[in-house]
């Protein structure tokens, strides 16, 4: 498979554990952050994309929910958008979001959530050993540490996992100019 040959019919989102508790240690994650911004970028293009979305949450009993800015995103009504909770690091490790992956179509992974340098790190190298093609949204991830999410950036890389921008990865799925869809998603990267 190429690098970057990434369809809509073979690929899905994975956002790892955006929750409250970590708002504060984590700023860049709220609404009027950088990382949160691009989180509610890719939430909306996957969903005019139409791609299946599995969403984690690490011990919500302690650490929340998902940020509300990004529920808002997402279509409980719908069997794409599936919400589990985890307690393991990486997502492969959980039985049931292993099951999940599993039962999916899914060739490619799109990872985005925090923390970049544990959950995200032990995520991706997981799902790269098991024959994913892994796409890492780098704008898209977070640590407590700015220096943490850059050097588990570089260590994603050397597994083979592709960090690519959000807008990238939206358009890549797109795969080309014109109809409704790419206008939709064009003014969500503006």
């Amino acid at each position: 498979m190429s690098p970057f040959a990434c369809h809509t019919e073979s690929s899905l989102l994975l956002m790892i554990d955006v929750q409250e508790r970590f708002e504060a240690a984590i700023p860049s994650i709220g609404a009027d952050g950088p990382v949160g911004r691009s989180l509610a970028r890719l939430l909306q293009g996957t969903g005019l994309l139409g791609l299946p979305r599995v969403i984690t949450r690490q011990y919500p009993k302690g650490l929340g929910d998902t940020v509300a800015h990004l529920r808002e995103h997402l279509h409980s009504d719908s069997h794409r958008d599936v919400v589990l909770d985890k307690t393991h690091f990486s997502v492969l490790d959980d039985l049931p979001l292993r099951e999940h992956l599993a039962a999916t179509e899914a060739e490619t992974i799109i990872i985005a959530g925090i923390e970049a340098h544990v959950c995200i790190l032990a995520s991706v190298a997981d799902c790269c050993q098991r024959g994913y093609q892994v796409l890492v949204a780098g704008d898209a991830i977070a640590s407590r540490n700015p220096q943490h999410c850059q050097w588990a950036s570089q260590a994603m890389q050397q597994m083979g996992a592709l960090v690519l921008p959000v807008e990238s990865i939206l358009f890549r799925l797109q795969r080309q100019a014109g109809g409704d869809t790419f206008k939709a998603l064009s003014s969500l990267v503006k």
